[in-house]
């Protein structure tokens, strides 16, 4: 069976490989769709000093969660932008800290900013300044306005976290199918730039959508192929 590809890429992979260095190999307005949760700087949980001061994952490392921390906002969210195709949507995960920059990014490249999304979790992160059960998605589109396909979907997202992890920052399958269902159509194809475990290619299968993916970790890909060995991908 001949392989579906695009550009230069094989459709329904995950390329162990810098983002922006893959985004380069695809055509420009070749994707239907963005879905991606980035590696940024995070608030770490503080230096534990007092007793009853919050302590956690971010403790020990002081806010750097992955190897690959430092890759440059504008520099990827211009790739994103310029590989989506017109009249398409991008969700991207941030938290408080970058919001405003990655919201000042995305519309000084083009987007529009269609609503701020908030997936409500049932755990918190640990913090100073109030724990935080929330985080926030950036839901942009490229060029004229688009409905959304289940226009009932609410803008409090309430989802359990993942319990059992294999990546620091794993994503509920459930949430990132929410996004993909509502922005775009089946056989469309969806990219994430950031793929980790594969979370977004997973939600991508169970939907009939082809993806392509990059991650720089071999950890991460190897993780990730295990848990679309489990998924039926489409042809």
């Amino acid at each position: 069976m001949t392989k579906e590809m695009i550009g230069s890429l094989e459709l329904n992979r995950i390329y162990q490989r810098d983002c922006i260095e893959g985004m380069r190999m695809l055509p420009d307005e070749s994707v239907d769709l963005v879905v991606t949760d980035p590696a940024y700087p995070c608030i770490s949980g503080g230096r534990k000093k007092n007793a009853g001061q919050p302590s956690g994952i971010l403790l020990k490392n002081d806010g750097k969660i992955f190897n690959y921390n430092e890759v440059d906002m504008k520099d990827w969210m211009t790739e994103v932008y310029r590989v989506l195709k017109t009249g398409s949507h991008f969700y991207t995960m941030t938290n408080v800290l970058n919001l405003q920059k990655m919201l000042n990014i995305g519309v000084e490249l083009g987007f529009k900013l269609h609503n701020i999304l908030i997936w409500k979790k049932n755990n918190v992160t640990p913090s100073q300044y109030y724990m935080k059960n929330a985080e926030y998605i950036l839901f942009f589109r490229k060029g004229r306005a688009k409905y959304i396909n289940n226009i009932g979907t609410k803008t409090v997202i309430e989802l359990d976290n993942v319990r059992s992890r294999e990546h620091p920052t794993q994503k509920p399958v459930e949430l990132m199918r929410i996004f993909i269902e509502n922005s775009s159509n089946k056989d469309g194809t969806v990219l994430d730039p950031f793929m980790g475990s594969g979370t977004t290619a997973v939600a991508a299968v169970c939907t009939n959508r082809k993806f392509i993916g990059f991650e720089r970790e071999q950890e991460y890909v190897e993780i990730a192929n295990k848990r679309l060995d489990n998924e039926e991908i489409p042809q």
